[in-house]
């Protein structure tokens, strides 16, 4: 059986990605930092679909956290075939009005976590030719939100980063796709918490959906993924409207 790990793997996009993944017979490795929620998915997902499930405890803002599942998705006795960096947070204030400190465990969880596990996969899987790597991004990264600029920022960097380094593996066996959803109903997450019942119903996507699509795309090489025909239509608005018409229309908009 192949094997996925997933980050950020006990709630929200991680744990439908580890559902949808278990289901299809992929071996996981679930990464997090609550082992008793860990602990609790391994259970459920052996149980139900059979597979093996081996848990990774960790925070990934930490070189400790970053360095353990980096070695675990670079072990060449153990491969990782799929490497799916979910793990992500936001900070909802206006930039300037929240700690320092939040701001850069942002960016240690959304960038730099994703960078140094990328790294280790890509090392890993250019070695064998052989492997996938999905980074979960949003379709925040393609405007300046100003509801939250470092969140958009971070997944400006995360999406162009995929891109890249799909078009450095081009004619190779190894695959990198960014996933970009728009507002996604997970059930209790931190973004559903902020803008509560906010978001047009039209724009709220479900998190079962996101995932199929996403991983539709990135099994068929896709570098950019945009689930949703909603978000679609959105991002081919955003590529022609001039920007200062863009910046205006989001100073007036909360998302």
């Amino acid at each position: 059986m192949p094997t996925a790990a997933v980050t950020g793997a006990t709630a929200g996009l991680g744990a439908e990605f580890a559902r949808q993944l278990a289901a299809t017979g992929y071996d996981l490795v679930l990464v997090a930092r609550n082992v008793e929620a860990l602990n609790g998915a391994q259970q459920a997902l052996s149980q139900r679909y059979g597979v093996d499930v081996e848990v990774l405890p960790a925070d990934l803002t930490t070189d400790e956290g970053c360095r353990a599942v980096g070695e675990r998705v670079a072990d060449a006795q153990r491969p990782v075939e799929l490497l799916i960096n979910n793990a992500g947070t936001a900070v909802h204030k206006a930039f300037g009005s929240g700690s320092l400190e939040d701001e850069e465990r942002q960016l240690d969880l959304n960038v730099r976590a994703v960078l140094r596990l990328s790294h280790a996969a890509v090392r890993a899987m250019s070695g064998r030719n052989s492997g996938r790597i999905i980074n979960v991004s949003s379709v925040a990264g393609f405007v300046p939100r100003g509801s939250n600029a470092t969140y958009s920022a971070s997944k400006a960097w995360v999406t162009m980063l995929s891109e890249a380094v799909a078009v450095q593996l081009h004619g190779t066996k190894v695959t990198v796709t960014a996933i970009c959803p728009g507002f996604t109903r997970t059930g209790g997450n931190e973004r559903e918490k902020a803008d509560g019942g906010h978001v047009p119903k039209r724009l709220v996507l479900s998190a079962e959906d996101v995932v199929r699509k996403g991983l539709a795309d990135a099994m068929r090489g896709k570098p950019v993924s945009v689930p949703g025909r909603q978000y679609r239509s959105l991002l081919l608005l955003v590529r022609v409207l001039p920007r200062p018409l863009l910046r205006s229309v989001l100073a007036r908009r909360a998302f």
